[in-house]
């Protein structure tokens, strides 16, 4: 991040609790900003980057001049152009006046001074006043009227969360139809499947994509049940939950004009205490990450291992190719769309782990470490939304069914010897199986020469469609 040394900047000089300091003359952002600054050069990642984040401080802050002009407790002209400049943050005008480090101490402190910083100097410039002029328009008395760090961050941290859930979510069913598409495609492809990566019994290759469609489906339902959880904000609690400087009747006006603003439906906590102590919600919202990373990246592995080969692995099926696979190895190709996947899915993981900690560490009435849970929170879910994009745009779509292959492997495979236990037993069709294979002679010719078995009674029994189930659920699904 940029160090502001003043050393050849034209400034400013702004004044805290702490001293003083010059402020280069053409930022909006002021002292508190610029101790933040250098006191986090960490990530090198600025609060800038995480757009939802910086819209939704904008949001927040206009809720509260509407509200505290609505109190009485900001004049007309002060709220309108505190207004207009919230509006200007959310539209993305001064994203790069928000510098702070995204890791910060202070339980998001520097996130709020900077949003205040920056809206109370446009908002000066609105006025036809110099930035710095405090004395006019505060930061703090006017931008920061009845709120608390404690009651902003957490709410933008909510506001945050739900648009990038809902962009997660959208990634999410399209590839579960594309995976169900494939399903459609691959219904009458018949294959083995394994269980312990060993041949167990007939099955479709539609049957496997369509679980692939089914277990992420699940996973959308999961996170579907996170939004209401993220509604309900403690905005108006102030620093602990108690509202102290907040006027009478704040509390729910200030959440119902952020949901207007915000088209979101939020409502106020029920205890507020106990929502600006508790983050349980992220740790719910990052577990069920964590769920829905897992379970694509075994889809991912399941895809590699299926179209393992070309020559000498399991090579069912075909990955669309990307790119060239090896700076040393002629015409190899890598699965390289899944294993990109696996990756972002590790980092869920570990992101997971983060967010853990950070809960589990908060103290008595706050939690000081909103900024870590938010930074991994937000790149989980925008990095799953891009792995869920890139698996259905670059792979699942152009999937191909290697059927030749596949109906060589299923003539020749003993997995539909589990078709014969109804009718000689475990122990005799097992003996069956071992003497095939080690033998010369099919199952087939062992069961007619010994007569255990008629024609049409092995033709039925061993029936890989039939072994499927495929036909008795279609026939469930028509009833």
């Amino acid at each position: 991040m940029t160090q502001y040394t003043n050393s050849t900047l034209e400034t400013r000089l702004e004044s805290d609790s702490l001293g003083t300091a010059q402020i280069p003359s053409d930022a909006y952002w002021g002292i508190s900003t610029w101790r933040a600054v250098n006191n986090f050069p960490i990530s090198g990642r600025p609060i800038g980057s995480l757009r939802d984040l910086v819209w939704a401080l904008g949001a927040v802050k206009m809720a509260a001049a509407r509200s505290n002009e609505a109190a009485g407790l900001l004049s007309a002209e002060h709220s309108h152009a505190i207004q207009q400049a919230a509006e200007e943050v959310m539209n993305g005008v001064f994203d790069d006046q928000f510098v702070v480090d995204r890791i910060q101490g202070g339980a998001g402190t520097s996130t709020n001074m900077n949003a205040n910083e920056v809206i109370a100097n446009r908002a000066l410039g609105i006025l036809g006043l110099r930035r710095g002029d405090y004395h006019e328009l505060n930061p703090i008395d006017h931008v920061n009227r009845s709120q608390s760090t404690n009651d902003v961050y957490p709410t933008a941290m909510k506001i945050t969360l739900l648009r990038n859930l809902e962009r997660l979510m959208v990634e999410h069913q399209q590839l579960i139809e594309a995976f169900a598409a494939k399903g459609r495609e691959f219904s009458a492809i018949l294959k083995v499947g394994r269980t312990q990566l060993q041949d167990a019994v007939p099955m479709t290759l539609g049957q496997e994509f369509d679980a692939f469609s089914e277990t992420l489906r699940e996973d959308l339902l999961r996170l579907s049940e996170l939004q209401p959880h993220l509604t309900e904000v403690n905005l108006g609690a102030t620093a602990i939950g108690t509202g102290i400087t907040a006027p009478p009747h704040y509390r729910q006006r200030v959440v119902k004009e952020l949901a207007s603003i915000t088209g979101l439906d939020l409502k106020p906590a029920t205890n507020m205490v106990e929502a600006t102590s508790d983050t349980g919600v992220f740790l719910l919202y990052s577990g069920l990450l964590k769920r829905a990373a897992v379970k694509l990246s075994k889809i991912c592995n399941d895809l590699r291992l299926l179209s393992s080969g070309p020559q000498s692995g399991l090579g069912e099926i075909t990955l669309p190719a990307r790119q060239a696979g090896s700076s040393i190895m002629p015409g190899k190709i890598n699965p390289v769309i899944p294993e990109a996947v696996n990756q972002v899915a590790f980092r869920v993981m570990g992101a997971d782990t983060t967010v853990t900690a950070a809960v589990e560490a908060g103290q008595l009435q706050l939690n000081a470490f909103e900024p870590v849970m938010l930074d991994a929170l937000v790149e989980s879910t925008q990095w799953l939304s891009s792995a869920c994009r890139i698996l259905r745009e670059q792979c699942v779509e152009g999937i191909a069914a290697n059927e030749a292959f596949l109906t060589r492997t299923m003539a020749a495979s003993l997995s539909v010897i589990t078709g014969l236990t109804p009718l000689l037993g475990y122990a005799n069709s097992a003996a069956l199986a071992k003497e095939a294979l080690e033998g010369e002679k099919s199952l087939r010719q062992l069961v007619l020469e010994r007569g255990l078995l008629s024609e049409e009674q092995l033709r039925t029994a061993l029936s890989p469609m039939e072994l499927t189930g495929a036909a008795r659920v279609e026939q469930s699904g028509a009833r």
